[in-house]
């Protein structure tokens, strides 16, 4: 092969790496935006129509781990482009005239897309240079956010001049480009790669997630049903010891959990988890204040499309930090740049607790939002592949996006809780005064991310981990252990 072959097919396979990131994230977010025009179109409870968003968080926590493993193996390729058909495949059962339950369906066939994400950075890592890996890999785990920002102010102008279906349709025509980006550009995995699938592994870690997941998209339950709630919550936590014991003793685990015992490792997932639960509170937080109507006292009663304008900011901020983080992951630990995004995302909750008198305030609070979560999705990457080997990275990354997807669910739902206990008995809509003890809780989960990633910085000091790269590359050593 020549080198300009091989310059021309970097030049394609980086866009596409971002594109297909992009995609599969901001097609995964449609259901947010849509849950009340589903209702209304279908004619099912707001409850029923939530599931559009939930069943594809759930589809996409489930296959993450699962294609990471796949990804690590021979079949790289293929695995990504019978994901992408899958992924068309559900699109377009989105778009056809079909019952609520196909709907579903469709939908949970777009979410197993999200486990496309991680697959992307190991391709990075593994066909481009360490440097131009290092940049892909966080530019791609910034749109892997980013594209919610993306998806929510298109979604909602098309369903305000063609419904529903035509939100859904625009999901079906860019996840087919992603396909054909990825058949074009994909290479090949590496040679002496192989894979195995936990089969086991991978039903008690569904049955695990799909529980937690039930039971924190469930309000009502927690409420009227409080013994079911517990029993079902035990239950989860059951099938999710029973799959930790055996990640820790089988040969060939869905994912390397002995590489948590790592400090770093296990350090860079807490803070991802409390760090996703923070971040995904404010973000429905501000959403949901703009679209309340004036007759609650407050809010601006936005449309859906004008709402999904306040994340422009949120996204175009982001972009921006991801494209910054990897000049300063140059002078700066990466675990200390974590800490310094918490710092800003919380910030981004002080001004919304403090100031939200107007839209410009919104505004505000979202891009400072957009650019903590943008710099804190672009570090995370760094902290965990500087101690993973390449072949493992697809796999590494996936359970790391299991545990945002996690708890993206819970600050939701945390989110949702604390509204509902700040809602009149009769009212529709919550206090004012609940936004804020909402942002007072997430303000508190952002400084729980702050000390775990400075404990982290601390652990991961220069003396200690000489060879550590701030690219996220590892070391001869380790790489081969």
């Amino acid at each position: 092969m020549s080198t300009t072959r091989e310059h021309s097919e970097a030049r394609l396979l980086v866009p596409s790496l971002v594109f297909i990131a992009l995609v599969v994230a901001a097609v995964a977010s449609l259901g947010a935006p849509l849950i009340t025009s589903v209702a209304t179109t279908f004619h099912v409870s707001l409850d029923s129509a939530q599931w559009t968003l939930t069943i594809a968080l759930l589809s996409g926590a489930v296959a993450t781990p699962i294609l990471g493993r796949l990804g690590a193996g021979p079949h790289r390729r293929a695995t990504i482009l019978v994901t992408l058909a899958v992924v068309v495949a559900g699109s377009a059962l989105t778009v056809l005239p079909l019952p609520f339950a196909w709907l579903l369906v469709g939908r949970a066939a777009q979410g197993v897309g999200l486990g496309l994400t991680a697959l992307m950075m190991g391709v990075a890592r593994d066909h481009l240079p360490e440097e131009r890996s290092a940049a892909t890999i966080a530019l791609v785990s910034v749109v892997s956010i980013i594209g919610v920002g993306v998806g929510y102010p298109l979604a909602g102008l098309l369903t305000e001049f063609g419904g529903v279906r035509a939100a859904y349709g625009l999901g079906l025509f860019v996840t087919a480009i992603a396909f054909l980006a990825a058949w074009r550009s994909m290479p090949r995995a590496p040679e002496g790669r192989s894979a195995h699938v936990d089969i086991a592994g991978a039903l008690l870690l569904a049955g695990g997630l799909f529980l937690v997941l039930f039971l924190a998209g469930q309000k009502s339950l927690w409420s009227h049903h409080l013994a079911v709630a517990v029993v079902l919550a035990v239950v989860a936590v059951l099938l999710l010891c029973a799959w930790t014991v055996s990640g820790l003793r089988g040969k060939k685990p869905l994912v390397d959990l002995r590489a948590l015992r790592h400090p770093a490792v296990a350090g860079a997932n807490v803070a991802m988890f409390v760090g996703a639960i923070g971040m995904y509170i404010l973000l429905t937080l501000i959403t949901r204040y703009a679209q309340t109507p004036h007759s609650a006292g407050y809010g601006y009663g936005l449309t859906t499309f004008v709402a999904g304008l306040v994340l422009i900011p949120f996204s175009v901020l982001g972009f921006v930090a991801g494209k910054l983080t990897p000049r300063m992951l140059e002078r700066i630990d990466g675990a200390m740049l974590l800490a310094g995004s918490a710092v800003v995302i919380g910030g981004g909750f002080v001004l919304f607790a403090t100031a939200r008198s107007n839209l410009a305030e919104l505004f505000a609070a979202m891009s400072v939002l957009g650019f903590g979560v943008g710099s804190f999705s672009a570090a995370m990457p760094g902290v965990i592949l500087a101690f993973t080997p390449k072949s493992e990275t697809s796999s590494a990354m996936s359970f790391n996006y299991v545990v945002r997807s996690v708890g993206y669910s819970l600050g939701s739902a945390i989110g949702g809780l604390v509204l509902a206990a700040g809602t009149d008995t009769g009212r529709i809509f919550p206090n004012d005064s609940a936004y804020t003890t909402a942002a007072l809780v997430g303000i508190a989960a952002m400084a729980i991310t702050t000390i775990t990633s400075l404990v982290l910085a601390r652990q991961r000091s220069p003396e200690a981990e000489p060879t550590a790269s701030p690219a996220g590359a590892p070391s001869p050593s380790r790489s081969n252990q």
